[in-house]
């Protein structure tokens, strides 16, 4: 009898149990155990030692039931009146917004607006602001964040601004009565 004869025998039935617990479908549930075998028997040479063997069983249990969902994702019909984003005017949005950003940055106190302004607008690294300015990396750092918070600070009491889900701009309109805040 084979090693792959031996593991087949000791641990098919607590494998199918394994799998059939993630997975509902018991022919699947058994294609995924057909799957793991070949795995296991293409690859037990791969196994350094023999104590190890059942948690390297079941790694590669997880892995093929992880594999499976990956391949069979369930697709669901787009709404109908679902659309299409429209770019052109997410790009002019992010223009009209880009343009009120240096009278912002220029709202800020000196230590903030220069590190947002070197890193941001200049694209400058870090690394170089802080040897520019004088002052340790982390510092650069700690003032780029502060500056961008208090950007967006400024920005929010500015205008509403519409976000996707990746926190991409869509769209924005400056609030009523804040038309010359930039």
């Amino acid at each position: 009898m084979s090693i792959t004869e031996k593991i087949w025998t000791e641990y098919h039935r607590k494998l199918f149990s394994f799998i059939k617990k993630r997975v509902s479908d018991t022919t699947m549930a058994e294609d995924i155990l057909q799957e793991i075998f070949v795995k296991v028997h293409t690859r037990i040479d791969s196994l350094k030692e023999d104590i190890k063997l059942e948690s390297w069983l079941y790694q590669i249990a997880r892995n093929t039931v992880y594999d499976y969902y990956r391949t069979h994702k369930p697709s669901e019909a787009l709404p109908e009146g679902l659309t299409q984003p429209d770019i052109e005017q997410n790009e002019s949005a992010k223009q009209e917004l880009e343009s009120c950003l240096e009278p912002m940055i220029n709202q800020l106190s000196d230590k903030y607006r220069e590190a947002v302004y070197l890193s941001e607008i200049k694209g400058m690294n870090q690394k170089d602001v802080a040897n520019q300015q004088g002052i340790s990396l982390s510092g650069v750092k700690s003032r780029v964040q502060r500056g961008r918070r208090l950007l967006k600070g400024l920005m929010h009491e500015c205008c509403e601004i519409e976000l996707d889900k990746k926190n991409q701009l869509v769209d924005f309109s400056k609030k009523s009565g804040k038309e010359n805040c930039c």
